[in-house]
């Protein structure tokens, strides 16, 4: 009977022993437990460097925010541009214009000269690049004067200056009647409304076989035999 009290007792130690040793698997499993949940943990470790590119592609925006504020000085740079185009005078219309033209021929010229004066009185600043448009009117039809190709300068008027262009024509020294000019057709550069004066040159031109015209017309600025 003692000996079974004993094996009873030793069993019961067993099961006692057994179940610590459950208990202490079940530790075990709960311990590695938190190293599966700190796997968590090392994600969010990964969004960090995430979040680093993240931080990049912030500096990267702040990289493109030096172009773009590159780009904000091309915009300087075309405002600039811009504040330069208004800060220059825009061109100068016909009807701000005072033109008149006198006979500037010279004595002993084998060439006749006409000067044409374009008064700005337009009551600002403007500008006159190139050259005029000039016609003349004669009784065999108009005619178009040839551009001297003379480098043309462009030409701030203040209000109330002048500038002056010439036109050149050869004499008729025919004896004959020639062709007969009965009036100036001026047209400031860059315009299309035309001006019509009286012609204070001589009253006609010789009359020629060749094609082409005989009549030349200088840049703004020129003097002179158109130049």
């Amino acid at each position: 009977m003692r000996v079974r009290k004993l094996t009873l007792a030793a069993m019961a130690l067993a099961a006692g022993l057994s179940l610590t040793a459950c208990q202490n698997d079940d530790g075990t499993d709960q311990s590695a437990t938190p190293p599966s949940a700190s796997a968590p943990s090392s994600s969010d470790g990964g969004s960090g460097p995430a979040g680093s590119d993240q931080e990049g592609g912030g500096t990267d925006s702040e990289g493109k925010t030096p172009n773009g504020t590159g780009g904000t000085d091309a915009n300087g740079g075309t405002g600039g541009t811009g504040g330069a185009e208004d800060g220059k005078a825009a061109k100068c219309r016909t009807d701000e214009l005072e033109i008149t033209a006198i006979d500037a021929t010279v004595g002993g010229d084998d060439r006749g000269t006409v000067a044409v004066d374009l008064k700005n009185g337009g009551g600002r600043d403007c500008t006159l690049a190139g050259y005029a448009g000039v016609d003349l009117k004669t009784n065999a039809g108009s005619l178009s004067a040839k551009r001297t190709g003379e480098q043309a300068p462009t030409v701030v008027l203040a209000d109330g200056d002048t500038v002056t262009f010439g036109i050149t024509y050869p004499i008729n020294d025919t004896g004959g009647s020639g062709v007969r000019i009965t009036g100036l057709v001026v047209t400031p550069p860059n315009e299309t409304k035309s001006v019509t004066l009286d012609w204070p040159g001589a009253a006609s031109l010789p009359v020629t076989d060749g094609s082409g015209t005989p009549v030349q017309v200088g840049p703004m600025g020129s003097a002179g035999q158109g130049g």
